[in-house]
């Protein structure tokens, strides 16, 4: 196992130095006896977890004296193009890179016992959860390291730590339950803490299923005020202290709790980043808990040309639209295609407001019968980029020249908002 390396900073910004001292000084005891590695990381949709710059930097570490690969923690996310990849994570050679077929390259371990999840669930779900990981995982690595952000989540509360192996190097199995028990339990119950069901399930199997890997885990906190990445803590290590260490720390930075809710917001979906409504939906859920009844969200989506992320889920998101929680789990009871497509129906549930405020989605390679249809409501990007520009507006609270004020938040990804007193009584 590597080093324990817990690098915080309490005032501004790690610096880029100091991040490459805590990674080299990682492999202090064990750089000399590694013969093959493998490096765990996120998609593009996670650029600004700082996970590029930390891969390059154990790549270029260990890639001189043993052989290093990179798989893919893409969940149900298609893979990374050579130019994403050059963008994200630098010189390192396209082919060291691989892909995660959430369909049919798993190993099943296990499961997660029925009477496990009907306990963590308060009876919610009873049946058991498969435990499947990527095939490469098993394939005799000295090293494992999963590199990724922590940071509210819709489904697990806090992002990544074994959640990255789980779901983002996960099967079918594993990626349907966990996603189906977050919506059905509640997100706004999740978002922002820590051992919520589904992270209960995620020990259960991180316990019996992965401790015999030689696994560790690097772990960032990072925002990007400006667009550039801020990264104000990272840890390094194979236990659950360097991940609980990190949610303290993402409570610091990335949850923006509130007095008073918003009555409209406007969120950026940056054309390079978020391509479906399964990703861009991140400024529909967190934000929920901010927007006030009856308020509006307006969601400025260049680059949303689909709606899932392969044609099977973009179809069932177009057959059965955003509908709301009561209605999806209505459908689940009688449609098989849901009840085969779990994250799919749990995804629906994510991307609606339940009727509290409404969702406005403005894009360019959509149409107004497509958004619609999801039960969106439309506008054109350039209608509605003329009115909320994102060249001019600030992040946080701003006030247009008629006098209308609405809140700008630049990048979904990076944080959850909620009113204060909504976040304390969920």
């Amino acid at each position: 196992m590597i080093d324990q390396v817990l690098l915080e900073e309490r005032e501004g910004a790690i610096t880029a130095e100091r991040i490459a001292r805590a990674v080299e000084a990682s492999l202090a005891d064990c750089r000399d006896k590694l013969n093959r590695v493998l490096l765990v990381v996120p998609d593009y949709t996670r650029f600004h977890s700082g996970a590029g710059l930390i891969a390059n930097l154990y790549y270029h570490l260990l890639s001189g004296a043993c052989e290093v690969d990179l798989l893919e923690a893409l969940g149900t996310h298609v893979p990374m193009t050579r130019e994403q990849c050059a963008d994200m994570y630098g010189d390192i050679p396209f082919e060291r890179f691989i892909p995660h077929d959430w369909r049919s390259d798993v190993v099943r371990l296990g499961e997660v016992p029925g009477s496990f999840v009907r306990q963590v669930s308060e009876g919610i779900m009873d049946q058991p959860i498969p435990v499947e990981v990527n095939r490469h995982l098993l394939d005799g690595y000295d090293l494992i390291l999963s590199i990724g952000q922590v940071v509210p989540h819709e489904v697990v509360g806090m992002a990544n730590y074994s959640k990255n192996i789980l779901v983002g190097t996960g099967g079918s199995g594993m990626i349907n339950s966990s996603h189906m028990l977050g919506a059905f339990y509640g997100l706004e119950r999740m978002m922002g803490r820590d051992r919520t069901p589904v992270r209960q399930v995620f020990d259960y199997a991180q316990q019996h299923f992965l401790a015999g890997l030689p696994l560790n885990y690097v772990l960032t906190v990072t925002t990007a005020p400006h667009g550039e990445i801020d990264t104000h803590a990272l840890f390094i290590g194979s236990g659950r202290a360097c991940f609980e260490q990190a949610v303290t720390q993402a409570q610091r930075y990335n949850l923006n709790l509130i007095d008073e809710p918003f009555d409209k917001v406007v969120v950026l979906l940056d054309g390079k980043e978020f391509k479906s409504t399964w990703l861009g939906n991140k400024a529909v859920y967190r934000t929920r808990m901010a927007i006030r009844d009856g308020g509006e969200l307006i969601v400025l989506a260049p680059g949303v040309d689909r709606f899932g992320e392969d044609p099977e889920i973009d179809g069932l998101i177009r057959k059965y639209g955003y509908c709301g929680r009561e209605e999806v789990i209505r459908l689940c009871g009688t449609q098989r295609d849901l009840q085969q497509n779990l994250s799919a129906a749990a995804h629906l549930i994510h991307g609606s407001s339940d009727g509290r405020f409404r969702i406005t989605y403005c894009t360019r390679l959509l149409s107004r019968e497509e958004v619609e249809g999801v039960c969106f409501s439309y506008l054109p990007y350039e209608t509605a980029a003329q009115r909320y520009d994102p060249e001019k507006l600030a992040s946080g609270y701003n006030t247009l020249p008629d006098g209308e004020r609405v809140y700008y938040i630049p990048n979904p990804a990076l944080g959850l908002w909620a009113d204060r007193k909504k976040f304390e009584k969920a």
